[in-house]
């Protein structure tokens, strides 16, 4: 079993920067790969974000490239989202999720533990 907790969503204005926390407890061989998705009202949950928790790589979608990164504190089991230049379609909830892995996909099947989710509002 893995918990994940995530933290850090808000309201902000386009062009601000928001920094989420998901942090992670229970079975580590279920968590090799962490991710942060997103889903807006009346739209399917989309990847953001992945990090490989040993080997450190990071995916990201296309829309978020530049402007968002992932990072982890191995020491506190907790993964990061820095997310800056926001904008209006930034807005949802944004969910931490572990898969055992090896490979990091950004597509949620395959995810088999989720967080209760953090809401990011920005308003233009």
């Amino acid at each position: 079993q893995v918990q994940l907790v995530e933290s850090g969503g808000g309201s902000v204005q386009a062009g601000g920067s928001l920094r989420l926390s998901c942090a992670a407890s229970g079975d580590t061989a279920s968590r090799n790969c962490l991710g942060w998705f997103r889903q807006a009202p009346g739209k399917e949950r989309e990847g953001v974000a992945t990090i490989h928790t040993a080997s450190g790589g990071k995916g990201y979608a296309d829309s978020v490239k530049g402007r968002f990164t992932i990072s982890q504190d191995n020491a506190k089991n907790t993964v990061y989202l820095q997310m800056n230049s926001l904008k209006p379609e930034d807005t949802g909830m944004y969910y931490c999720a572990a898969d055992s892995g090896p490979f990091c996909y950004l597509r949620e099947s395959g995810y088999n533990y989720w967080g209760q989710g953090t809401q990011v509002t920005v308003s233009s």
